[in-house]
Order: C-alpha cells, then sequence, then structure tokens
C-alpha cells in the first residue's frame, strides 16, 4: 500500500481501514531495538553482518556505460515537485533514502543514510540514525536538519505522492545528533517503512529557492552515485558516477551504480525508440509486446551477436486481470451463472488469436508468487485452518481446489458450451426456441461496458459474444468515452466490465477497499463485483493481524481461494518474463531478484564486461 492510495479515498473508507491498522498493530511483539533493516512482517533475511544483497554482484567491474531510448521528452529537473516533466528516473538516479529496498524481498529494508532503525512494539513511532560518512555530492555532510526538512518540505510543498504518509505523521524530532524520530497519528504498520523511503536533499541548496518551481537552471544535489553531468533539454541527459561517491562501501551499495555514465536520450515515440536501438543509437531496449518480441527481434546485430535477447523472470503477482461480473445484478447472483460464464470463454482459442497462443493464465489472484495459493488442490495447513470456521459458507472449490476449465483450443469450444448449458440449467436457464430462458420465459441478457479506448478489450469481447451466442446469450456492447465510463463504474452501473486490480507482495488495508463488505455498496470503491463475504473479510483481519510472514502468506493464501472461487472476474492473460534486448558488453547477474526487471535491476545492478 501507498500513500497516495490514501489521497484517494473517501473519510469513510479511511476509517475502516484505519480500523484495520490498528487490529493489526495489536500483533506486534514487543521490543524495540536499532536494527539493519526492518521488514513488512517478521524480520528481514539477511543479517546484520550481511556484505551485499542477493541479486548484485559484489565483484562486477566499474567502468562504461549505459545508453536508453526514451519516448517523449522533458523541461525540468526536479523530480519531487507536481510543475513540470521531469526524467522519471531522476529520484532513484541522484537521491537517497534512509532505508533501501531489497527487491528479492516481499518489502524489507536495508540501511543506506541510516545506519540503523529502531520502532515502537506497536509501530506507533520509527527513529533512524543517520550514518556519520553520509555525504552529499558536494561534499558536504547529510545531516538530521536536511532530514527533517526534506520530510517537511515533501509532505507540504513536493509532489501530492508525498503527502499522504506526511499527514500521518504527528510529530517529528530530533533525538540526537544523528538520530530523528516519526511518531505516526494513527495505527498504519506501514508507515515505519515508507518514512525510510523519501529522497533526502540538501537543505541548504534551497534557502532563498522557491522549492516548487519548475525548470532546468537549478540542479538539484543528492547524495546518490550518479549526478547530472550534461543536458540538453528534451534531447539527452547524461548522468556520471560520482569518483567521491561517499557510500561505495555500504553493504546494500556493494555491487550496485557500476556504470561510469547513464545516458538518457529521447525521441518521438515508441517506433522511433525501437528503431534507434536496431540503429546502434540505444544500447538497451524494454520490449512490452509479446508477439513483436517474437517477430520483430531478429534484425543483423542480433544474427551476429552483438545484441542479446535477454528473457528476465519475475515472481510478483499477477493481480486479476479480465471482465468482472457485477453479483449486485439478478444475472450475476448465482456463482453457477458465473462459472457458465466462464466455461463460455475460449481462454485458449482467444489467446492464439490475439498473442499467438504465448501468455499463461491468470489462475489465481496472487498467482506467480509466494503469495498464491495452490489453487487447484485442497487447502492445507494453516491455510486450511483459517478457512475451516467458514466451511459452510464458501464455495465449491475453496477448500478442496479449484481450476479454471481449458478448451481444446478451438473455436467451437464444445466441452466448455457444454458445460455451461449444464451449470445455466442448474441455476433455472434453458435454450428455449434459441434463446436462453427462465422458467417464465424472460430471456438472459446483460450488458458489457466498455471504454471506446479500450482496443484490446473490445476484441476480446467480440469474440467472446460470438461464443454466448451458442448458448443462446446476446449480450449488449456498450462502448462510452472514458469520463462516462468511469462515471458508471464508480455507480456500479455496469453487468459486466474490463477489470484490473494489481496487487503486491505486500498487500496490506488497501484489500478492504478492493473487496470488503464494509465498501462494497460505497458509490467509488473499488470493491466493483460487490462482494460482501465473511470469509473475505476474515482473511483480511487475519492477513492483517499475522505477527509472521509465515502466518501473513497462509492469510493470503487463503483468501486468494476464497476470492478465486468465487468465481467473480473471467481472468485473462498475465506476462511473467520481461524482455530486455541490450548489448553483448552489459551483463547483469544470475541471480534474478523476487520482483524480476523492476526497480532497482537495470542500470543498478547492471555492468558493462568487454
Amino acid at each position: 500500500m501507498t500513500p497516495e492510495f490514501f489521497s484517494r479515498i473517501s473519510r469513510q473508507t479511511r476509517a475502516i481501514l484505519a480500523t484495520g491498522a490498528v487490529i493489526a498493530a495489536t500483533a506486534i511483539p514487543v521490543g524495540a531495538e536499532p536494527m539493519h533493516g526492518i521488514a513488512m512482517y517478521g524480520d528481514p533475511a539477511l543479517p546484520a553482518d550481511f556484505t551485499h544483497l542477493p541479486q548484485v554482484n559484489p565483484d562486477a567491474p566499474k567502468g562504461g556505460r549505459i545508453v536508453f531510448a526514451e519516448s517523449g521528452s522533458y523541461d525540468s529537473l526536479n523530480p519531487v515537485i507536481r510543475k513540470g516533466r521531469a526524467p522519471w528516473q531522476l529520484p532513484y538516479m541522484i537521491f537517497e533514502t534512509l532505508m533501501g529496498r531489497s527487491y528479492d524481498e516481499p518489502f524489507t529494508l536495508y540501511g543506506l543514510l541510516a545506519e540503523s532503525v529502531e520502532t515502537a512494539p506497536d509501530r506507533s513511532w520509527v527513529e533512524f540514525t543517520l550514518r556519520e560518512e553520509a555525504r552529499f555530492s558536494d561534499g558536504s555532510p547529510v545531516t538530521v536538519e536536511d532530514v527533517m526538512w526534506s520530510y517537511e518540505t515533501l509532505g507540504t510543498e513536493g509532489h501530492p505522492r508525498y503527502a499522504g504518509a506526511w499527514a500521518k505523521v504527528e510529530t517529528m524530532e530530533q533525538t540526537g545528533p544523528r538520530s530523528v524520530r516519526f511518531t505516526f497519528n494513527e495505527a498504519d504498520r506501514e508507515l515505519a517503512l515508507l518514512m525510510g523511503m523519501r529522497p533526502i536533499l540538501q537543505k541548504a541548496q534551497w534557502d532563498g529557492v522557491d522549492f516548487d518551481e519548475s525548470g532546468v537552471d537549478l540542479i538539484p544535489i543528492g547524495s546518490a552515485p550518479y549526478v547530472i553531468d550534461r543536458f540538453e533539454t528534451g534531447r539527452y541527459l547524461i548522468l556520471k558516477r560520482n569518483p567521491d561517491y561517499w557510500g561505495r562501501d555500504v553493504p546494500y551499495m556493494r555491487g550496485q551504480a557500476n556504470f561510469d555514465e547513464i545516458r538518457f536520450d529521447y525521441y518521438g515515440d515508441g517506433d522511433v525508440v525501437f528503431e534507434a536501438f536496431k540503429a546502434g543509437e540505444a544500447s538497451t531496449h524494454r520490449e512490452t509486446n509479446e508477439a513483436k518480441w517474437d517477430t520483430q527481434y531478429d534484425f543483423p546485430a542480433v544474427q551476429s551477436g552483438d545484441v542479446v535477447l535477454s528473457d528476465i523472470p519475475h515472481k510478483r503477482p499477477t493481480g486479476i486481470n479480465g471482465f468482472v461480473m457485477n453479483t449486485r445484478r439478478d444475472q450475476f447472483a448465482d456463482w453457477r451463472v458465473r462459472e457458465a460464464m466462464i466455461h463460455a470463454f475460449n481462454f485458449e482459442f482467444i489467446n492464439q488469436t490475439l498473442n499467438g497462443g504465448t501468455l499463461p493464465r491468470i489462475r489465481s489472484y496472487f498467482d506467480n508468487s509466494v503469495l498464491g495459493a495452490d489453487i487447484e488442490n485442497p487447502a492445507e495447513g494453516r491455510v486450511a485452518e483459517l478457512l475451516a470456521p467458514h466451511a459452510g459458507a464458501l464455495l465449491p472449490g475453496a477448500m478442496e481446489g479449484y481450476a479454471l476449465p481449458a478448451s481444446d483450443g478451438t473455436e467451437r469450444n464444445r466441452a466448455g458450451i457444454a458445460a455451461a448449458l449444464d451449470l445455466m440449467a442448474q441455476a433455472g436457464w434453458t435454450v428455449q426456441d434459441g434463446v436462453m430462458a427462465n422458467a417464465a420465459g424472460e430471456p438472459f441478457t446483460f450488458e458489457i461496458l466498455l471504454s471506446q479506448n479500450a482496443t484490446e478489450s473490445r476484441q476480446i469481447i467480440d469474440i467472446y459474444a460470438s461464443a454466448l451466442g451458442r448458448l443462446g446469450i446476446s449480450p449488449t456492447i456498450t462502448a462510452v468515452d472514458s469520463a462516462q465510463y468511469t462515471e458508471r463504474t464508480k455507480a456500479f452501473d455496469f453487468d459486466m466490465a474490463p477489470y484490473i486490480r494489481g496487487l503486491s507482495l505486500s498487500p496490506g488495508n488497501e484489500q478492504k477497499l478492493y473487496w470488503g463488505a464494509a465498501l462494497a455498496d460505497e458509490p467509488g470503491s473499488r470493491n466493483w463485483m460487490g462482494v460482501k463475504s465473511p470469509a473475505i473479510d476474515a482473511m483480511i483481519d487475519a492477513m492483517l493481524e499475522a505477527p509472521d510472514q509465515e502466518g501473513f502468506r497462509a492469510a493470503t493464501k487463503a483468501l486468494d481461494r476464497v476470492l478465486t472461487s468465487g468465481r467473480y472476474v473471467i481472468p485473462i492473460w498475465y506476462n511473467n518474463v520481461s524482455h530486455i534486448a541490450h548489448v553483448k558488453e552489459l551483463r547483469f547477474p544470475d541471480h534474478i531478484p523476487m520482483y524480476g526487471d523492476w526497480l532497482g535491476f537495470q542500470p543498478e545492478v547492471w555492468w558493462w564486461e568487454e
């Protein structure tokens, strides 16, 4: 969960989520002492005497350069304010934070500018102690005064993304020559981590300067390994490694910041960026189009071996992406109807038609991660224990296992259509004179709401509507502009609609907003399916109350089982691999972090080697 999340929700929603945070806080073990790191649940994976992060090569050579081709432009070098367009990489490249995140763990921070972190047993406050050797790029020390000024300024004058967490700080005080403490005004165990993740700026640089003014006349001073070297607004930006970087021996930084130079060149659009890479103007390119990766990366530099094609797997949750059914509507109140809709959705044929059959299907909400349930097999151990009190109310599959139907890949999908007809009959719907209808002869129909610019969704639905026709169902497909789409979905004025919920490896109170019963009828909530399930609410509470990583994972897996077996969404696909084409001299470690190609990966842990 992020501070921006709280800035977008209602007062009632805040109160409900705060209640969940209070519940969570009661499970924090007693005892507080300075630590080398802090985890959202349980203890950090690495010991206090760790020498480097597991996802780096601590012996990576220093030198060389990496060149990125970027679409778009920029007109500002201040990335922490609302105004202007600054290169999105700048906050991570020129500023440092008190703690650094390890992307090989769900949500754990280790000391960077801070040598230690200490928090109350209930995490009502957190205290950081700065490293004595921490320095800005101009050689001046990083002080508590810089830290306090940065937090207050960012929280009140900076980009809105910093305001949410700052609003929860009751007091900020210096507690020692190099220590600062934040005390919170509400219970939220995540705040202790969020407070370690704010960029630290040099206060003296901004004396007499309008902080929120955008532009390129003032180059921000940070403490990170890189400084801005040369630039031409909108055309290129060059960062060079500071030879006097203070933190080269900090364990968290070993094996990182290996390039002498990082260059960003700016082009008009994505197609031009790709052509620039093919022409040798850039040394790396990230491809997000699966079909393009399979068909357009056979150009001469690839054939000669000068360009390498690397697939980077990840273990991030899939989240849920597909078409949600609104259970507030009579058509979808019966789980057997929702299951029939899933059987009629010919995933294999649609995937082959649109993606060449290359993308895997989402099997559950936390699929592809350590939080995902072994959904196709019976619940066991702690997961089964958590679900047992609700067994009588759970839908089939939650306890014994649930598998999405798989077709033979042909367009007719005979088995799927037959199963759908049987399920509809069980729910009181049969085909009468070619039309699906109930005993009273009333036809079964529903509206699928789409946004006009959702091209892929429309392609999917056109194929799906044809399949529904074999069931005697003729859905109404309505495409509206984005404003109308937002208005209607906020009011739950739809029967079926495209639905995407990204989920992280550190889910928290936001789960109540996504599928908690208390918010199911609140307009604007993200519980589009309208589910009201005591089991879901109990699993969220168990997740928030978990005292350790093992309990947290069990509760999340139990939640995953209840959500998936609820048949609320017709899931489509996800991509569990990132694709990066790069010159052969660019290398990365063998150990891929849990988050894969994500923040902290390229260029941070890459290096140049002839």
